[in-house]
């Protein structure tokens, strides 16, 4: 397998792509839900995945009804993920070896993502990555988020590269729409989430982890 023609850049979701994130906030979901007495089917659950926190609200609030407090829930959400991300923040496989070798390939390479500035960083601070990204486009960078394509347009943007000639990378339903929407070549490292037929077709590639992405940005070159 190869890419349709060398790539000018990289552009990285974050949860579940680069971090081991989506399962700590699945931990901490469940911990806020019994603590405040909920039970969060696995479709509501599923369904928030790599979604904005107002259409999460959304979400929750057609399950539990409108009266439903979702912005109080999520701080409770929030304070449990932060308890055990401190402790179990980890790399996904093969994190490390694919920016190695973007590394010495020099291709620039962005975050799009659909958290904010503050996660980020903390995220990357936390295992020094903070400067092996070029661009870092979060949440109120852009106007319309995923599956709309503005984050990923937005990244090639600030990269100075046209959205085509970049290599997305993406482990969510709504992530790969947006990154395909911009016209990327767009692979899914699937988490959580496995890919529909449909999501297969506008992909270049569903790999297992990132060292298969590392193996395919090296074949492309």
């Amino acid at each position: 397998m190869t890419l349709p023609h060398r790539p000018s850049a990289v552009v990285f979701d974050m949860d579940g792509l680069l971090f081991d994130t989506e399962a700590l906030w699945q931990a901490a979901l469940l911990a806020a839900a019994a603590e405040a007495g909920h039970e969060i089917p696995d479709a509501v659950y599923a369904g928030s995945i790599g979604v904005r926190r107002s259409q999460c609200g959304g979400l929750f609030r057609a399950h539990f009804g409108e009266g439903f407090r979702f912005e109080d829930f999520h701080a409770d959400w929030r304070r449990h993920f932060w308890a055990i991300a401190e402790k179990d923040l980890a790399l996904k496989p093969g994190a490390s070896e694919l920016l190695e070798v973007l590394d010495q390939v020099r291709l620039p390479r962005a975050i799009a993502t659909s958290s904010s500035r503050a996660t980020v960083e903390r995220h990357l601070t936390a295992h020094g990555l903070r400067d092996r990204f070029d661009q870092i486009v979060c949440r109120g960078d852009y106007e319309n988020g995923k599956p709309a394509p503005d984050p990923f347009l937005k990244a090639a943007e600030r990269l100075g590269v046209e959205a085509r000639s970049c290599l997305a990378l993406e482990d969510s339903h709504i992530g790969v729409r947006s990154a395909a929407a911009a016209g990327m070549m767009t692979v899914m490292v699937p988490d959580l989430l496995e890919p529909t037929e449909a999501l297969r077709a506008v992909c270049v590639l569903v790999a297992r982890d990132l060292h298969e992405v590392r193996d395919l940005v090296l074949a492309g070159l």
